[in-house]
This record gives C-alpha cells, structure tokens and sequence, in this order.
C-alpha cells in the first residue's frame, strides 16, 4: 500500500515507535528511523536491517531538516511532545511532508492547535496531532456515532482497560503536563478548559458485555478534551477510566508493559465506550481491542496512508475525526481493533 515511500519515524527507538516502524513495513512504506539519541537509533537499525537511520536533535533545525530530506511523511513518536512536536512540526512544514504525531499530552495539542493552525493552514499543509489511542481513537468514536448530527450536548468517553502497565514515556510525559497545570485536573466543560484542585469522582460505567459494569473515575481527562471540541459543537466532554487501572498508573513500582505475543503486544486488553447525548437522545460507539500502545501505530500509519492518497476533508491543524471519514477509518483497522456503532 505504501509503494515504497519513505516515512520519518521520530522517535523510532520508542516504545510506541517501535511499533510504528514494523507498521509501516507492514503496510509497504519505508521507514526512516530518526530521533535525539544515535545509540538507540543503531539499536533500532540492528533489528531492522536496511533501514536508514538519522540522528537529529530537537534543537538542531538544520538536522531535523536533513532527517525529514526526501521523505513523504513524517510520525513522530518522541515525548515528551511539549519538547518535540513544535520543532518537528516545523520541520515538516519547511520540507512540505505531512505530520502525525502519537501526542496524549493535553498541553502540547492544545498549544499544535494554538500555534500552527493558521501557518498550516495558509500553506495546505497537514497536521494531525493526537492520532493514537488517546485522543485520535476516542474523537473517531465521538465524530463516528455523532453521525448527521450537527451538535450535542455532551460526549462520555469511558476507557475499560484491563490494567496499565505505564511506560517511561508515558511517566515522563505525565510528569510534564502535571508541571504545566501546576498539580490540577483539567476538565472540558462550558466550552472551555478549566483547571480544578479538586478529588476526581469515583463511579461505576455500564460498558457493553462482556466486561460489563466497572468502577471507574470520573474526569480522567486525556487529549479527547483537545481532540474531540476542535470540530464538535459540543460544551462538555467528560472521561472515565477503569479504577484497577488508575491504580497502576498512580503506583510507581508497576512495570513497564512486557510483550506476549509475536508482534510485541503485552497482554492488556481494552474497550473504548462513547456516549454521545443531545436532550434525551444518546447514541454510542465502541472500539475493543489489545494494547493501548501497539494500537496506537495502526491508527497512525492508516493516518499517514490517507494523507497520502488523498482521502482527507481539510487541511491544516486537524484530529483524526476532523480530517477523516470516522466509521471508514475505524472499519478498515479490523485487523486491529473492533468497533461497532449501538444504538
């Protein structure tokens, strides 16, 4: 599908880039593995014979220029993204490729959304922040089941993971958008981001069978509260997330995630509910599947894929529920995840 073209990989020796590398061979493109630190990168490259490999420093234009050179894409894989996607964004925009990135920071895609929407814009260029499980994943759900509704009341997403085994990326770049809002919550609420010292709530979420009603808590906001507002007229987002998996994320002896399968998959499970309500109507939509992390590269590659052949509805600074046709994006990664439409 990729007929050989070559993407950039920023980021590529991550754990989440991992993933993204043998996507995209997978899916026929060529990856090009760049990211700041050249020992991982020939690490990288010993497993993944043939691949060209560019080191380039976030703070090195002319680098970041040179590993962007003759490419049709670039992914970028690298957080924390408050320190990498404005630089490669950049980037992108001076050579003219399209940028993904797997951002699940809320700072960092609210502030791609601030400060590039009217450049990319004014250039035709693509930008899709956020097109990972967090973020793009949720906002397709949202956009999917709002159908030929104009507005909405509310959207609920609610994440059933089966537990979090939280990588050193995702620690570390928690640790950033904790210091940006100085320790506080972030809610979506009255059609803004607000910032609260307050306990989250606790409550039970009744996901589809089989797993069934769970605890969850309540206002567990991701980058859906970034995604899913930047092109739905709706107020209020709220986010739920299984209890036994805030547990892990919070405890800081849980490992890191293990592989337990041939592609690298550890063995967590997950289900993405969304509920989206207009006065007493609701519709819903789910997506199931394995891996918050592994998943997140099909959504990205498939993102890339559609840019590249044309099958987009905007330009510019755009989520993935925005720039694509959400129910045919979601129904061509079934390889992948599930995903159905309830009423």
């Amino acid at each position: 599908m990729g007929s050989g073209q070559r993407v950039a990989v920023f980021g590529a020796y991550g754990h989440t880039g991992r993933f993204v590398v043998a996507e995209l061979r997978e899916r026929g493109f060529v990856p090009v593995l760049s990211g700041r630190d050249a020992g991982k990168l020939a690490a990288l490259a010993a497993d993944f014979p043939g691949l060209e490999v560019r080191a380039a420093s976030v703070d090195d234009a002319a680098a970041l220029d040179r590993a962007l050179a003759g490419t049709a894409a670039v992914i970028n894989c690298a957080g924390p993204f408050a320190a990498t996607a404005a630089p490669v964004i950049g980037a992108a925009l001076r050579a003219g490729v399209p940028y993904v990135d797997v951002a699940a920071e809320i700072e960092a895609n609210a502030d791609t959304f601030r400060h590039f929407a009217e450049r990319a814009r004014a250039a035709g260029a693509v930008v899709v922040p956020a097109m990972a499980f967090f973020g793009g994943l949720g906002d397709l759900l949202a956009t999917a089941a709002m159908g030929d509704w104009t507005a909405a009341d509310e959207v609920r997403v609610a994440y059933g993971l089966s537990g979090w085994h939280p990588t050193a990326g995702t620690r570390a770049a928690g640790a950033v958008s904790r210091e940006r809002r100085d320790g506080r919550r972030v809610r979506f609420t009255g059609g803004e981001l607000t910032y609260h010292d307050d306990a989250p709530p606790s409550s039970k979420w009744a996901f589809p069978e089989p797993m069934g009603v769970r605890p969850v808590i309540g206002e567990f906001s991701m980058a859906d509260v970034v995604t899913i507002p930047s092109h739905l007229a709706v107020p209020e987002v709220r986010s739920y997330m299984t209890a036994e998996a805030v547990r892990d994320l919070s405890a800081p002896d849980t490992p890191e995630p293990t592989a337990a399968d041939g592609r690298g998959r550890s063995e967590q499970t997950f289900l993405v509910d969304v509920v989206v309500r207009s006065g007493g109507a609701e519709r819903r939509a789910t997506a199931g599947g394995r891996d918050i992390y592994a998943v997140s590269a099909p959504l990205a590659v498939e993102a890339v894929h559609r840019v590249l052949t044309g099958r987009t509805r905007t330009t510019g600074v755009a989520s993935a529920g925005a720039i694509f046709d959400a129910a045919d994006f979601l129904r061509a990664l079934s390889a992948h995840l599930s995903f159905a439409l309830l009423d």
